[in-house]
C-alpha cells in the first residue's frame, strides 16, 4: 500500500471565501473524525484572490475511495460547489 497525495485547487467567487472557509471548516472536521484512513487534509490561502489549495494524504487508494464516498464529503461538497467559481483542478500524487 503506497501513500497518495491530493492537491485540490479551488477557485471561490468574491464575496463568498467566508461562507466558502465555513463549510470547509466542517468538512475537514469531519475528514479527522470519521476517515482513519486520511492522515492530512488542510486548507490554504494563496497569494491569488480567491484561490484555495487543499492538501490530502491517505493510506491508499482505498482511503481516497472512502473519502470521495463518504455522507460529509457529499453533503458538504454540495454546500461548498455554489461557492465555487468553477470546477477544482484535482492533481493526483503517488509518495515514493
Amino acid at each position: 500500500m503506497s501513500a497518495i497525495g491530493v492537491i485540490a485547487t479551488l477557485r471561490v467567487q468574491p464575496g463568498k471565501e467566508e461562507a466558502f472557509e465555513g463549510v470547509f471548516a466542517e468538512l475537514a472536521a469531519a475528514v479527522h473524525a470519521d476517515e482513519p484512513g486520511n492522515s492530512y487534509y488542510k486548507l490554504f490561502r494563496t497569494s491569488e484572490a480567491g484561490v484555495y489549495k487543499v492538501l490530502e494524504c491517505y493510506d491508499g487508494d482505498a482511503a481516497v475511495e472512502a473519502h470521495r464516498a463518504s455522507d460529509h464529503f457529499r453533503t458538504l461538497g454540495a454546500k461548498l460547489g455554489p461557492c465555487l467559481a468553477g470546477a477544482p483542478e484535482i492533481e493526483r500524487l503517488s509518495a515514493v
